[in-house]
């Protein structure tokens, strides 16, 4: 992995919060050090080649220490190294020496608090320096007026710095709230398929408990009615339809998940979709001004599998005429190859927008797809367009994959 260049950590030590930063106290001493280093060399090198006295050193380096403890208390810390600094000037030490200190508490303070303590604090700042030169010569005080515009645009530049880190947070928190309610929104379609899926399943538990009833009443009534002619074959045949009913509910029970359903009123509940109704779904698309060429290659499917089919392809047909642009060509097939119902759905249309948001349609297919065992591929075609291909076992089996 390449380790990031200087560029890039200046930029990340902009965006970090001055607060929360990793490493602060380590970093503001090696900082403390590297000023008071600075303000030793200016000191030494001051124009007239008189360096501080005594006690101006210690005062000198005593007013870097508090730069380790910037962060906690911007404020508190500005006082210190002006309670240190003042002295330093009024004893007419080389009064360029404690610059660096003095800047660089007067940047946390304005990169940490609010516009107008900034503003405050820099006005009290320059009151309180200009004064401390008067009581030096009138012409000290005048070149402190004359470099009050660094002390302005150090401050400024904390203000920028603050409002700057404050844009990037509010994008970072948009972003982060923007997927959280993505991921909210995805999971809340999936409930709704599953719920969807649970109402088909619910139709046909409906349907073959239904069958089971009258099959039942046939054979106990022929039992029942003449049992000296009873009509064996009559009762035989009426068992086996209960027995191959029972089995197709049981495999079709195992394909499907545990999920919990809410109950609907009656009218809510419709017959359970299946291959019979694909006509249907091409007549619709062919009236939204789609070309549709159906090819239907199986005879028969589970009423599970037929009824995942139906919703795949009737999303994917949706898909087709809201995104791949006027005058689409659509292929449906399925056939049954394997023991499996392969289904494709492809068009050759533009596809949706480059860089725009997906929708939650591909989530309902594949979870249709998996209710049944089954598995589904979406994408864009080499050619151009687009094309849905799912692959549904029509033998039901106790396991799932997903």
């Amino acid at each position: 992995m390449q380790a990031p260049s200087t560029g890039n950590r200046i930029i990340a030590a902009i965006h970090r919060d001055p607060v929360t930063a990793p490493h602060a106290l380590r970093n503001d001493a090696l900082l403390a050090v590297a000023a008071a280093v600075l303000a030793v060399a200016l000191g030494l090198l001051a124009d007239d080649g008189r360096g501080p006295d005594a006690l101006g050193w210690v005062l000198l380096l005593a007013g870097n220490v508090p730069i380790v403890w910037r962060r906690r208390r911007p404020l508190l810390v500005l006082l210190v190294v002006v309670a240190c600094v003042a002295p330093y000037h009024v004893l007419d030490n080389p009064h360029s020496a404690p610059i660096p200190a003095t800047y660089i508490a007067l940047y946390t303070v304005a990169v940490t608090g609010r516009p107008m303590r900034t503003v405050l604090v820099g006005a009290g700042v320059l009151t309180l320096s200009t004064s401390t030169m008067l009581t030096i010569n009138a012409h000290e005080a005048l070149r402190m007026l004359q470099i009050s515009g660094w002390v302005v645009a150090v401050l400024f530049c904390g203000v920028d710095v603050r409002f700057y880190r404050q844009y990037v947070a509010s994008i970072v928190e948009r972003a982060e709230r923007a997927e959280r309610t993505r991921e909210e929104e995805a999971r809340r379609r999936v409930a709704e398929e599953r719920l969807r899926i649970a109402r088909d399943l619910h139709d046909l538990l409906a349907h073959s408990i239904t069958l089971i009833g009258v099959q039942t009443s046939v054979a106990a009534h022929v039992l029942s009615a003449d049992p000296e002619r009873l009509d064996r074959e009559t009762v035989a045949k009426a068992l086996d339809d209960i027995a191959e009913t029972c089995r197709s509910a049981r495999g079709e029970l195992r394909t499907t998940l545990e999920v919990l359903r809410e109950p609907g009123p009656p009218e809510a509940r419709g017959p359970l979709p299946g291959l019979d109704g694909l006509p249907d779904l091409a007549q619709a698309a062919r009236l939204a001004g789609a070309r549709v060429e159906q090819q239907v290659r199986i005879r028969h499917a589970p009423p599970a599998v037929g009824a995942a089919a139906y919703r795949i392809v009737q999303e994917a047909l949706t898909n087709a005429v809201r995104h791949a642009g006027p005058d689409v060509s659509v292929r449906v097939e399925l056939e049954e190859r394997q023991g499996a119902l392969h289904l494709s759905v492809s068009d050759d249309g533009t596809g949706p927008a480059p860089g725009g948001t997906p929708g939650f349609g591909l989530v309902g297919m594949r979870e249709r797809a998996r209710s049944v065992n089954g598995t589904l591929d979406a994408g864009p075609r080499p050619g151009g367009g687009f094309e849905v291909a799912a692959v549904l076992p029509l033998t039901t089996t106790g396991k799932r994959t997903g």
